[in-house]
Order: C-alpha cells, then sequence, then structure tokens
C-alpha cells in the first residue's frame, strides 16, 4: 500500500494552496481533485476579487494557474476521487484513503479540502445559463451587474444578506420567496422590508429563467393562484443554501447540524489527529475564494507543525 506524508482532498483554492505550502515544507503531498477539478471557481466566468489580479481573471484559467504553481514545488495532482476514508484516532496514527476503483492508500496527515455545493433549483434553463447570469454568490459576482435589474431566489438568512447587497449597487432587486414568509431572522427581513428598490414577492417561484446565451428575464409563477409574470433581469442569484461535501466523513469527524466539519479554535485542525480541514468544507460564512486559500495555508502549517511533532 503506497505510504505518503500529506494527502490533500480536493482541488479548489484550498487545496492548492495547502499543496503549495506542504510541497514547499517537504511533505510531498499527493493531491486528489475530486469529481469537479478546481472546484466551484470552474463555473465562475470572472474573478475580480482575488487579489493580484488587477484585470480580473476567469475562474477555470485562475485554477490551472493554481494547479501549475503547485505542481512547480512538487505537488502530485491526481484525476480521481477519494469515496472512503479509516482515519486513525492515536496520534501517529496512520490514516487510510480509497481511491474509487479500489486503489488504497496510508497518509501520515490528510487535509480535506472538499469544499461545498450550492444548491441549485434544477431547472434546465437555469442549469443552462450558469455562468451566463445565473449565480449562486451574489458578493462574487454582484459587481458585474452594477445598476442593472436583478432577482434573488431564497428566504433565509442568506438570501435576505445577499439582496440588501445588491440592492445596494443594482437598480432594482426581485426578491422571489416560495412560502408566505421568510425563514430569515426577524432583523434580516426588517433591513430587506426596509431597503427600497427590493420587490419582495412571496408564494413565488420561477418557472423559467429566459434567454439563449445570458439572462434576459424571467417567468415567475404565483404558487397560490397559478399566475404567471415576465420580468426583464440581466442576472439570478439563487440563494438557497449550500451542501458540505462531507459524507465520507461522518461518523468519524466532528460536524455542525448542517454538516460542516468543526475546526479547533484558529486552527484548522479536527478533532482527530493528523486530519485537517480548510476552505468551504469548514467555513459556511465567508465562502470566498481567498478565505479558502488563507484556511489552506493554515492547514499545510499545522499539518507540518503535527508531523514535527511526532518526529521530536
Amino acid at each position: 500500500m503506497e505510504r505518503i506524508k500529506t494527502l490533500i482532498i480536493g482541488s479548489g483554492p484550498a487545496g492548492y494552496t495547502a499543496a503549495i505550502y506542504a510541497a514547499r515544507a517537504d511533505l510531498k503531498p499527493v493531491l486528489y481533485t475530486g469529481m469537479e477539478p478546481g472546484g466551484q471557481l470552474t463555473t465562475t466566468t470572472e474573478v475580480d476579487n482575488f487579489p493580484g489580479y488587477p484585470e480580473g481573471i476567469d475562474g477555470p484559467t485562475m485554477m490551472v494557474q493554481l494547479q501549475q504553481q503547485a505542481e512547480r514545488f512538487g505537488t502530485q495532482v491526481r484525476i480521481g476521487m477519494i469515496n472512503k476514508v479509516k482515519f486513525a484516532t492515536e496520534k501517529g496514527g496512520i490514516h487510510k484513503a480509497f481511491v474509487e476503483g479500489g486503489a488504497a492508500l496510508e497518509a501520515e496527515t490528510v487535509i480535506i479540502s472538499t469544499g461545498a455545493t450550492a444548491r441549485y433549483l434544477g431547472l434546465p434553463s437555469e442549469q443552462r445559463l450558469r455562468g451566463g447570469g445565473v449565480s449562486a454568490c451574489a458578493v462574487c459576482d454582484g459587481f458585474f451587474y452594477k445598476g442593472q435589474e436583478v432577482a434573488i431566489v431564497g428566504g433565509g438568512d442568506t438570501a435576505a444578506e445577499e439582496a440588501t447587497y445588491l440592492a445596494k449597487i443594482c437598480s432594482k432587486v426581485t426578491m422571489l420567496v416560495r412560502k408566505d414568509q421568510m425563514r430569515a431572522s426577524k432583523a434580516m427581513q426588517h433591513r430587506v422590508n426596509n431597503t427600497s428598490n427590493i420587490d419582495l414577492r412571496y408564494n413565488t417561484e420561477i418557472d423559467e429563467v429566459l434567454g439563449d446565451q445570458v439572462v434576459e428575464g424571467l417567468r415567475m409563477r404565483n404558487n397560490q393562484t397559478g399566475a404567471l409574470e415576465e420580468i426583464s433581469i440581466t442576472g439570478l442569484f439563487i440563494a438557497i443554501g449550500h451542501q458540505p461535501n462531507t459524507e465520507i466523513f461522518k461518523g468519524q469527524l466532528d460536524m455542525d447540524d448542517a454538516g460542516y466539519l468543526i475546526t479547533k479554535g484558529k486552527s484548522t485542525a479536527t478533532n482527530l489527529p493528523g486530519v485537517f480541514a480548510s476552505g468551504d468544507v469548514q467555513d459556511k460564512e465567508y465562502r470566498q475564494a481567498v478565505t479558502a486559500a488563507g484556511t489552506g495555508c493554515m492547514a499545510a502549517l499545522d499539518a507540518e507543525r503535527y508531523l514535527q511533532e511526532i518526529e521530536d
């Protein structure tokens, strides 16, 4: 069975940054990309808020460059999916990971960077226009719709927060809430209701996203009356939550009620020695590429210190 010092599971900004730092520390990291090499950024057309790119960069190109940087220092990047793990519970123990297809690995340390997957409605028109005006991150992409009319779907705190964020930069925000009330906290509801350019629609769902190459409009349906209405918009933001990719770690690692991995204090350490978590898999507050990269750096440093303690 292959034995490695540091196994990195996931290939977004967190995983590749962890790989860069781990490789420079001579931890000889092996990174498995997972089902979506490059993570969520590969579905983003423009990244304008990552430091160091004054002209912006498209998401797929940025992830290719991060991979090249990790490989430059000796990271082995492998296309594949880890679908089972068996973590050691004692300090200095060896962790086991199993690759889809049958290969097995032993690792002295594991850095989990499997991210979270945005929930979408599942409409064919919505999926077709992802990257063409349909987004799951208002903070990431809202800037591109400055002064334009947009819509947002969702009724929780995240949706309310993103709606008020968009209202500051867009001329009008139509907010679609499926039920007859919002799930958001009262404070967030007051903020939405007190924002003049948010048009709040209860009992309203999307019938179809209109447009061929880019979003041009929205056909809405009142789920009480069945009435249809079309509006012109250029951007549609889906804010119905994220699902952390932590299924294979259940029963071994501590998670919160939503399934996000719990890390100790300011570190990236999980409840098991030698297992660290970085990026959106343990961060449901910020979910930005730059914060994910920061925790990837932290995880590699934590892994290096952990291995040093064992050797000492």
